[in-house]
């Protein structure tokens, strides 16, 4: 099962972290905070609404494809909400993986690797796919 993807390289401002407050009719609301990478690292961001999804430092490999067309691998990923984990043919095998998600616009961004079934994909699990079509570069590219 996909836990709540967090950086492991130190990007963090406002956590990724969930407080629960009443509210005026006496229910409960929850508010997630938005994760922010360093400004100092180049980034990648939601193309829907500019969070940040990973730092360049991150990226594993830009030869992938999703279904949208090319697509990179992640180590770790910020703002990313995950969803069930399935098995699925894709081009390299059979995989279980879960489709994740943008956690501030819901847009679908890509899958996560959860196992690989053959043994030279087992690179892959716990790693993070997100396709072009979904991110934009942020901060330092020049």
């Amino acid at each position: 099962m996909c836990e709540e993807a967090v950086s492991t390289n130190g990007g963090h401002a406002n956590g990724g972290t969930t407080n629960s407050t009443n509210s005026a009719n006496g229910g409960t609301m929850v508010k997630t905070f938005q994760a922010y990478l360093p400004p100092t690292n180049r980034t990648y961001s939601c193309v829907h609404c500019r969070a940040h999804l990973a730092s360049h430092d991150e990226l594993i490999s830009k030869s992938f494809q999703g279904s949208q067309g090319r697509a990179y691998l992640f180590n770790s990923v910020v703002n990313v909400a995950c969803g069930q984990a399935e098995e699925r043919v894709l081009l390299t095998g059979l995989h279980a993986v879960a489709d994740i998600y943008c956690e501030c616009c819901k847009t679908p961004l890509g899958w996560k690797y959860e196992h690989a079934f053959e043994s030279s994909q087992k690179y892959k699990e716990g790693k993070y796919i997100i396709e072009l079509a979904h991110m934009i570069k942020e901060n330092g590219w020049d």
